[in-house]
């Protein structure tokens, strides 16, 4: 028997664009105007993330996910929003907190302005998705957005904890993953079929597509701190292993090596730095470590297409199953 997602035809990722291009330009234009402030500096860098661009994958995740539930409203535009709001202030946040300078090719905000003014316009970002989330007076939404909220900062607070400790498994860095970047991927998604109005059996099925997504995007993600460089990722490789952070590649390479080998990533994890870079990064090649972690991603990836099989066929869902294979393979 085959799966629903062995069985897919394929869409491009132009394609996925194209289908949320008219609601997309709902959402940025909302972006837009509720960014706008009448305190200066936050109108600064509002304009910088703004301009920086990226792409909206969450809040076409949610446009996506109401189209596939058959959703003809228009409060999707401003749950998309939302959305990206709570997505943008976490990015603010974790600049200043890991001390980066470069996000997706340019100067981050606290590089530009300092982190005061990076993690005050965070706050401002959050609290502006909340006064949204009340003008949709909706309980069930609002409980979503604010659990998801919560658990974001319990994730963010759990990978502080795991920085530097060389003894971080699998099971506790898929648990960073899941509060830190998956639970958001899943409030898209499951909100997307609150608005349709599906039933319980369908919400939760795209509320399973939207984490097993966010697991293979953070996953697909870490891959490419060993596989990429800076001008190509829009980050610098190496990034993680200077913050001492145990992602998957580290975590699998560990289990492989010699003790040579796992003494000296180790000692990267621990100490920071990239004195060793390219010689880590050359025992994490070695080792069969960037295979398991793609497979793994892959695997996530099509988890999220089969938990889709309950939704009716649309061009919507098979949007979103396209959106799984580019998680992983990243080729946009």
């Amino acid at each position: 028997m085959h799966s629903l997602a062995e069985s897919q035809t394929p869409i491009d990722f132009a394609g996925v664009r194209a289908l949320a291009a008219s609601d997309m330009a709902q959402v940025d234009a909302l972006i837009r105007s509720r960014l706008a402030s009448d305190v200066v500096l936050i109108n600064h860098i509002a304009d910088h993330i703004i301009a920086g661009g990226g792409k909206r994958l969450r809040p076409m995740l949610h446009v996506l996910a109401a189209g596939a539930a058959g959703y003809q409203g228009k409060e999707h535009a401003k749950l998309a929003a939302i959305i990206e709001f709570i997505h943008t202030s976490t990015l603010l946040h974790d600049d200043v907190v890991d001390e980066s300078d470069m996000r997706r090719g340019r100067k981050t905000a606290n590089a530009l302005w300092g982190n005061a003014a990076s993690v005050l316009v965070g706050d401002f970002l959050y609290s502006r998705s909340f006064q949204l989330m009340v003008e949709l007076d909706d309980m069930r939404i609002m409980r979503i957005l604010a659990d998801t909220t919560n658990t974001i900062a319990e994730g963010e607070v759990l990978q502080l904890l795991n920085i530097g400790n060389a003894d971080v498994d699998e099971a506790a860095y898929l648990a960073v993953i899941e509060r830190k970047t998956a639970v958001l991927f899943a409030a898209a998604t499951e909100l997307g079929g609150v608005l349709g109005g599906l039933d319980d059996t369908q919400t939760s099925a795209l509320r399973r597509y939207g984490m097993e997504l966010g697991y293979a995007f953070q996953i697909a993600d870490d891959l490419l701190d060993y596989v990429s460089d800076a001008e190509t990722l829009g980050k610098n490789i190496g990034d993680d292993l200077a913050e001492g952070k145990p992602t998957l590649p580290l975590i699998y390479a560990m289990q492989s090596a010699d003790a040579e080998q796992l003494a000296s990533l180790r000692h990267a994890i621990e100490h920071g730095g990239l004195d060793s870079l390219d010689r880590i990064v050359a025992s994490i090649r070695d080792s069969g470590a960037l295979e398991r972690t793609h497979a793994t991603a892959a695997a996530h990836a099509l988890a999220a297409k089969d938990a889709l099989a309950v939704l009716a066929p649309s061009a919507h869902r098979d949007a979103l199953m396209a959106l799984a294979d580019y998680s992983v393979e990243r080729r946009f």
